[in-house]
């Protein structure tokens, strides 16, 4: 079965120009300063000139792997840039919408000319391309997606529900990747570099201290432990930290603490915030976590909890 598209998917807010190696003849692009953009431009493929093209500070991705940047560049060197790059005119300059490793890959071969097709959009619109080109590939990491994701919300003013509608992801999935965000900057390079996995992020967040999550970081990397492994190591460091505050919280074998840090990586996915559930001989309390009204009013819609 076809992978469904993302959102509108790229071709709905590209245009439908099919995805072919444009021909050698094919006319340069008048980039001009104030140049009319007209119908027939958006649906030709062109060739301009490799320096005329620079990259947009808001493209979401920042790690390009120099390994993975070599393999496509012997690629294009056998078979040409099957897929144009995606430009916008922006200060006299082509900035990049979509393409930037096939960008960088031309320059490590020294091309002189790369195929494009221009397209008129504003920031806004320029950083949802970007994302859902990204995410269709899943050429990003999930820091990298999750910045993507903060940056719409916090530079236009979008909530998380038109966020989710726009990149074709539900809220659930929208609200977890923002939460990556709230880990220390040591254990966010963890995960843009894959030695921690997403599941493993979403455990550690059920710690209420940036020690201890640090602390459960060195412990899964260092014993290369697996999700249901760092559920119990949190389940111990969750006591420890109630300990600490003063509450008595008596504590359950081993077994039944990986079956509740189960339930809240559960309850945490389907509810994008921080869970802690405390048991303990059929008795306990459920703690949820919010940051802000908005966030609470979408807990509480996720909840089926309406106001009165």
């Amino acid at each position: 079965m076809a992978k469904p598209a993302l959102g509108r998917g790229l071709g709905a807010l590209l245009g439908n120009t099919p995805i072919a190696k444009p021909p050698v003849a094919a006319p340069a692009l008048d980039t001009t300063p104030g140049a009319a953009v007209t119908a027939d431009d958006r649906e030709r493929v062109r060739r301009v000139p490799l320096d005329r093209i620079r990259p947009c500070p808001l493209q979401p991705r920042k790690d390009f792997s120099p390994e993975g940047l070599r393999e496509l560049a012997d690629s294009i060197k056998e078979q040409g840039i099957v897929q144009p790059l995606i430009v916008r005119e922006r200060d006299g300059a082509l900035e990049l919408i979509a393409g930037e490793r096939r960008w960088r890959a031309a320059q490590l071969l020294g091309l002189a000319e790369v195929p494009v097709i221009l397209r008129q959009a504003d920031d806004r619109a320029m950083l949802e391309l970007a994302l859902i080109e990204n995410l269709q590939r899943e050429n990003l990491n999930p820091i990298e997606e999750a910045h993507g994701y903060a940056q719409l919300i916090e530079q236009f003013q979008l909530k998380q529900d038109e966020v989710a509608t726009k990149v074709g992801k539900s809220r659930a999935v929208v609200a977890n990747a923002l939460r990556l965000l709230r880990l220390p900057a040591q254990i966010q390079a963890s995960l843009r570099e894959g030695r921690l996995s997403v599941g493993h992020a979403k455990v550690i967040l059920g710690l209420a201290t940036e020690k201890h999550q640090k602390l459960a970081t060195e412990r899964i990397l260092k014993e290369s432990l697996n999700v249901r492994q760092t559920e119990a190591l949190v389940a111990r460091l969750q006591a420890r930290e109630s300990g600490s505050s003063g509450r008595t919280v008596p504590v359950t074998p081993l077994t039944r603490d990986a079956h509740i840090a189960s339930l809240e990586s559960k309850l945490r996915e389907r509810l994008g915030t921080k869970i802690n559930l405390r048991y303990a001989q059929g008795k306990g309390a459920l703690e949820i976590t919010f940051f802000s009204d908005a966030e609470l009013e979408r807990i509480l819609q996720v909840l089926g909890v309406g106001p009165d």
